[in-house]
């Protein structure tokens, strides 16, 4: 196909062929007609954008749960999971998510009883590392009453959603509304983050690639041995290693986990939200030798001593600026103002010479990466706050953190030129124009290898 009249790279009145899933030429008023031409009106072309860091079952799963995320109160929590009880049979499943402490402090079995006495309720906390059972759910998850150590008494499963998912034995959710939700920002390649990806669930999602249902490229982790499949529908990662604070491993035993990656020919990212997570593995990296690839994930709490090591050690700072936008209110009434500056940094890595990449974390952050693009150039809350002023970085450098190749994150920006492939998004109109007031309102079709995922 040609897209026609179309800005590239600032020039504008320009034509684009693409064949067989690469740019073929870029030029004014290229011969000949394709199958299916298509008149950009003007608009930007651009590279499609990367999600550097996602959880694709979980944004699914969403779909069919109650978002607690907007709950100012214990009384919205409860009427919110009231009116879900009400579409629902008794006995029948809740899974609630966006939990946060504000909202009605620490949750237990018998607090969520009060809320569902007639179902199986079950919440997560925003971080994605908690959730608390009520005792209908509780009891049904137990293997004949005796239930694993991460399980407390009180309901709340820590890190247990391999575990849940086999005890509940639920189908996963369909894929398709996702890969065209994501398609609709222009988003063209994927890399799920879940460290609980097996070879079970890396067959599902190359599955609804190859149908279709996510039809972005798709790159994976996961915490343990994983292989690519012959037709390449998806990529093997970085190996993840999933940090707690409050049950850190001994050094040794994390750069064991970072050799045993480099034995199976892959990089290591790590989950950092605080700074002692931020520490042990900066540690961690010294002690097994850090490699170009290496990734610090979300680097939610990064003090300003920190950047220079990043730098020395040569990793990748993944962030999510869309916290600043949806959880910055919280933080500023919770954390020091002195510390506020070391939260989800971005230009001050990049100064200091760290390579830097765009993710959103879905479900447990926004995926609209035209949203996270306006916090990083901002960063504002939802309330007008500023967090962290000297993180700022400029509508153009906000953009890049999503062109890097998702095998080299905070690298080069993947460009439309003759021999790329033709991973495109287009833009209703001029990109200054949409660098000046982000919105994915502003997409007018995505390609992935040549071919139309999205329109609008």
């Amino acid at each position: 196909m040609i897209i026609r009249n179309v800005e590239v790279e600032g020039r504008g009145g320009l034509d684009v062929r693409l064949e067989a899933g690469r740019i073929a030429a870029v030029g004014r008023r290229l011969g000949g007609r394709g199958d299916d031409d298509l008149d950009g009106r003007g608009g930007a072309l651009i590279p499609g954008l990367a999600d550097h860091h996602i959880h694709l079952f979980a944004l699914a799963a969403q779909a069919e749960s109650v978002d607690l995320g907007e709950a100012k109160d214990a009384a919205d929590m409860a009427a919110l999971v009231r009116h879900a009880a009400g579409g629902r049979p008794p006995g029948a499943w809740i899974r609630a998510t966006g939990y946060h402490e504000r909202i009605a402090g620490d949750l237990t079995r018998e607090r969520l009883d009060e809320l569902a006495p007639a179902h199986r309720l079950r919440v997560q906390h925003q971080t994605g590392a908690l959730w608390v059972l009520n005792s209908a759910a509780l009891a049904a998850v137990s293997e004949g009453g005796r239930l694993p150590e991460f399980v407390e008494p009180t309901g709340r499963v820590w890190r247990g959603d391999a575990w849940l998912h086999a005890r509940l034995g639920a189908e996963a959710p369909p894929l398709a509304p996702t890969g065209r939700r994501l398609a609709s920002y222009g988003i063209t390649a994927l890399t799920d983050a879940s460290v609980t990806t097996d070879a079970s669930a890396a067959a599902r999602l190359a599955q609804a690639h190859r149908a279709g249902e996510l039809p972005q490229r798709l790159m994976l982790m996961s915490g343990g041995a994983l292989s690519a499949p012959q037709d390449g529908a998806f990529a093997v990662g970085p190996r993840k290693v999933l940090l707690d604070e409050h049950d850190l491993p001994p050094i040794e035993t994390f750069a064991g986990w970072i050799g045993e990656a480099r034995a199976a020919g892959r990089v290591t990212a790590v989950h950092c939200v605080t700074a002692a997570e931020l520490a042990l593995a900066l540690a961690a990296f010294e002690a097994a030798g850090a490699r170009p690839g290496d990734r610090i994930e979300h680097g939610g709490v990064i003090p300003p001593a920190a950047i220079g090591q990043i730098r020395g050690l040569g990793l990748t700072v993944v962030t999510q600026s869309i916290f600043i936008r949806d959880r910055g209110d919280r933080y500023a009434a919770e954390v020091p103002r002195d510390e506020q500056d070391d939260l989800y940094r971005c230009a001050t890595l990049r100064a200091g010479g760290v390579p830097v990449a765009g993710s959103s974390d879905a479900p447990y952050g926004a995926p609209d990466p035209w949203t996270a693009m306006a916090t990083a150039v901002d960063r504002r809350t939802r309330n007008g706050r500023l967090i962290g002023p000297a993180e700022r970085i400029a509508p153009a450098a906000a953009l890049a953190l999503y062109l890097g190749d998702p095998a080299d994150p905070g690298g080069p920006p993947r460009r439309v030129a003759v021999g790329a492939p033709a991973d495109l998004c287009l833009l209703k109109v001029p990109l200054a124009e949409a660098l000046a007031g982000p919105s994915a309102e502003l997409v007018a079709a995505t390609f992935v290898a040549g071919r139309r995922i999205w329109s609008g």
